[in-house]
Protein backbone atom coordinates (compact mmCIF):
# COMPACT_ATOMS: atom_id res chain seq x y z
CA UNK A 1 0.00 0.00 0.00
CA UNK A 2 1.39 3.40 -0.98
CA UNK A 3 1.29 6.23 1.52
CA UNK A 4 1.73 9.89 0.66
CA UNK A 5 2.32 12.90 2.91
CA UNK A 6 3.71 16.35 2.28
CA UNK A 7 6.17 18.29 4.40
CA UNK A 8 6.09 22.05 5.00
CA UNK A 9 9.35 22.79 3.19
CA UNK A 10 9.36 26.17 1.47
CA UNK A 11 12.72 25.96 -0.28
CA UNK A 12 12.26 26.82 -3.94
CA UNK A 13 8.55 27.57 -3.57
CA UNK A 14 6.85 30.87 -4.40
CA UNK A 15 3.85 31.94 -2.30
CA UNK A 16 1.58 34.90 -1.74
CA UNK A 17 -0.13 35.87 1.49
CA UNK A 18 -3.51 37.49 0.87
CA UNK A 19 -4.46 39.81 3.72
CA UNK A 20 -7.85 41.30 4.51
CA UNK A 21 -7.55 44.81 5.99
CA UNK A 22 -10.91 44.67 7.79
CA UNK A 23 -10.29 44.03 11.51
CA UNK A 24 -6.72 45.13 10.81
CA UNK A 25 -5.51 44.78 14.40
CA UNK A 26 -6.18 41.05 14.10
CA UNK A 27 -5.24 40.52 10.45
CA UNK A 28 -1.84 42.20 10.82
CA UNK A 29 -0.94 39.63 13.47
CA UNK A 30 -2.17 36.79 11.25
CA UNK A 31 -0.10 38.18 8.38
CA UNK A 32 3.03 38.40 10.51
CA UNK A 33 2.48 34.84 11.75
CA UNK A 34 2.07 33.55 8.19
CA UNK A 35 5.15 35.36 6.91
CA UNK A 36 7.28 34.24 9.85
CA UNK A 37 6.20 30.61 9.38
CA UNK A 38 6.93 30.71 5.64
CA UNK A 39 10.38 32.27 6.10
CA UNK A 40 11.25 29.77 8.85
CA UNK A 41 10.15 26.94 6.54
CA UNK A 42 12.62 28.08 3.90
CA UNK A 43 10.63 30.32 1.56
CA UNK A 44 13.00 33.01 0.31
CA UNK A 45 11.85 36.56 1.00
CA UNK A 46 12.15 37.28 -2.74
CA UNK A 47 9.69 34.41 -3.40
CA UNK A 48 7.04 35.81 -1.08
CA UNK A 49 4.42 38.40 -2.04
CA UNK A 50 1.79 40.11 0.11
CA UNK A 51 -1.52 41.04 -1.51
CA UNK A 52 -3.89 43.29 0.48
CA UNK A 53 -7.64 43.46 -0.01
CA UNK A 54 -10.35 45.48 1.75
CA UNK A 55 -12.07 42.56 3.50
CA UNK A 56 -12.60 38.80 3.64
CA UNK A 57 -15.29 39.09 0.95
CA UNK A 58 -12.60 40.12 -1.56
CA UNK A 59 -10.15 37.31 -0.74
CA UNK A 60 -11.52 34.79 -3.30
CA UNK A 61 -11.37 37.30 -6.18
CA UNK A 62 -7.80 38.24 -5.27
CA UNK A 63 -6.86 34.55 -5.00
CA UNK A 64 -8.32 33.84 -8.45
CA UNK A 65 -6.40 36.76 -9.98
CA UNK A 66 -3.16 35.75 -8.24
CA UNK A 67 -3.42 32.13 -9.36
CA UNK A 68 -4.26 33.16 -12.93
CA UNK A 69 -0.72 34.59 -13.16
CA UNK A 70 0.66 31.06 -12.63
CA UNK A 71 3.38 32.52 -10.37
CA UNK A 72 2.51 30.73 -7.14
CA UNK A 73 2.89 27.24 -5.75
CA UNK A 74 0.37 28.05 -3.00
CA UNK A 75 -1.49 30.92 -1.38
CA UNK A 76 -2.27 31.76 2.22
CA UNK A 77 -5.44 33.77 2.89
CA UNK A 78 -5.80 35.55 6.23
CA UNK A 79 -8.70 37.59 7.54
CA UNK A 80 -11.02 38.02 10.48
CA UNK A 81 -14.81 37.99 10.35
CA UNK A 82 -16.30 38.75 13.74
CA UNK A 83 -19.98 38.17 14.44
CA UNK A 84 -22.10 41.27 14.90
CA UNK A 85 -25.77 41.90 15.46
CA UNK A 86 -26.81 41.21 11.86
CA UNK A 87 -26.52 38.18 9.54
CA UNK A 88 -23.73 39.96 7.62
CA UNK A 89 -21.21 37.65 9.36
CA UNK A 90 -22.82 34.53 7.90
CA UNK A 91 -22.74 35.85 4.34
CA UNK A 92 -19.17 37.11 4.45
CA UNK A 93 -17.69 34.12 6.30
CA UNK A 94 -19.49 31.60 4.11
CA UNK A 95 -18.64 33.35 0.85
CA UNK A 96 -14.96 33.67 1.79
CA UNK A 97 -14.66 30.00 2.74
CA UNK A 98 -16.60 28.74 -0.28
CA UNK A 99 -14.84 31.09 -2.69
CA UNK A 100 -11.34 30.16 -1.54
CA UNK A 101 -12.17 26.45 -1.74
CA UNK A 102 -13.51 26.89 -5.27
CA UNK A 103 -10.40 28.80 -6.39
CA UNK A 104 -8.10 26.13 -4.93
CA UNK A 105 -10.02 23.43 -6.80
CA UNK A 106 -10.25 25.42 -10.04
CA UNK A 107 -6.49 26.05 -10.19
CA UNK A 108 -5.44 22.80 -8.48
CA UNK A 109 -3.28 24.90 -6.14
CA UNK A 110 -3.35 24.87 -2.33
CA UNK A 111 -4.87 27.85 -0.53
CA UNK A 112 -4.19 27.89 3.20
CA UNK A 113 -7.31 29.07 5.05
CA UNK A 114 -6.37 31.51 7.80
CA UNK A 115 -9.66 33.38 7.92
CA UNK A 116 -10.92 33.58 11.48
CA UNK A 117 -14.67 33.33 12.01
CA UNK A 118 -15.21 34.29 15.63
CA UNK A 119 -18.04 35.48 17.84
CA UNK A 120 -15.92 38.04 19.69
CA UNK A 121 -12.78 40.14 19.30
CA UNK A 122 -11.30 38.27 22.30
CA UNK A 123 -11.70 34.96 20.45
CA UNK A 124 -10.00 36.43 17.39
CA UNK A 125 -7.13 37.83 19.46
CA UNK A 126 -6.60 34.40 21.05
CA UNK A 127 -6.19 32.90 17.55
CA UNK A 128 -3.97 35.69 16.20
CA UNK A 129 -0.94 35.02 18.36
CA UNK A 130 -2.69 34.57 21.70
CA UNK A 131 -3.62 31.54 23.79
CA UNK A 132 -4.74 29.51 20.74
CA UNK A 133 -1.63 30.19 18.65
CA UNK A 134 -1.50 32.00 15.35
CA UNK A 135 -3.86 30.62 12.72
CA UNK A 136 -2.04 32.61 10.02
CA UNK A 137 1.09 30.56 10.76
CA UNK A 138 -0.96 27.35 10.82
CA UNK A 139 -2.53 28.17 7.44
CA UNK A 140 0.90 28.95 5.95
CA UNK A 141 2.36 25.62 7.06
CA UNK A 142 -0.71 23.77 5.79
CA UNK A 143 -0.35 25.47 2.38
CA UNK A 144 3.32 24.42 2.17
CA UNK A 145 2.51 20.86 3.21
CA UNK A 146 -0.21 20.62 0.58
CA UNK A 147 2.05 22.09 -2.13
CA UNK A 148 4.57 19.37 -1.36
CA UNK A 149 1.88 16.68 -1.33
CA UNK A 150 0.63 17.85 -4.75
CA UNK A 151 4.20 17.58 -6.08
CA UNK A 152 4.70 14.12 -4.56
CA UNK A 153 1.45 12.83 -6.08
CA UNK A 154 2.37 14.30 -9.48
CA UNK A 155 5.78 12.59 -9.52
CA UNK A 156 4.20 9.26 -8.54
CA UNK A 157 1.60 9.60 -11.31
CA UNK A 158 4.13 10.75 -13.90
CA UNK A 159 6.59 7.96 -13.14
CA UNK A 160 4.00 5.26 -12.51
CA UNK A 161 5.60 4.79 -9.08
CA UNK A 162 3.08 3.65 -6.49
CA UNK A 163 5.53 4.01 -3.61
CA UNK A 164 5.49 7.82 -3.52
CA UNK A 165 9.18 8.42 -4.15
CA UNK A 166 10.76 11.84 -4.00
CA UNK A 167 8.75 14.93 -4.72
CA UNK A 168 9.88 17.06 -7.64
CA UNK A 169 10.63 19.66 -4.97
CA UNK A 170 13.03 17.26 -3.23
CA UNK A 171 14.74 16.54 -6.53
CA UNK A 172 14.98 20.25 -7.38
CA UNK A 173 12.61 19.73 -10.29
CA UNK A 174 9.51 21.85 -9.66
CA UNK A 175 6.49 20.79 -11.68
CA UNK A 176 4.93 23.09 -14.22
CA UNK A 177 1.46 23.06 -15.64
CA UNK A 178 -0.56 25.43 -17.78
CA UNK A 179 -2.90 27.79 -15.99
CA UNK A 180 -6.55 26.98 -16.63
CA UNK A 181 -7.37 30.62 -17.48
CA UNK A 182 -4.18 32.25 -18.77
CA UNK A 183 -2.83 31.30 -22.17
CA UNK A 184 0.54 33.06 -22.00
CA UNK A 185 1.14 33.89 -18.33
CA UNK A 186 4.57 33.71 -16.68
CA UNK A 187 5.85 30.17 -16.21
CA UNK A 188 5.74 28.67 -12.74
CA UNK A 189 9.21 28.45 -11.25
Amino acid sequence: MAEFAGVPDGRGRRLAVLVSRFNEGITQRLELGAIDALLRAGVAEADLDVIRVPGAWELPAAARTALATDRYDALVAVGAVIRGETPHFDYVAGAAARGLAEVAAEFDTPVGFGVLTCDTVAQAEARAGGAHGNKGADAALAALEMADLHARLDVARDSGDDAGGESPHDAGNQRTRPSPNVANGPARR
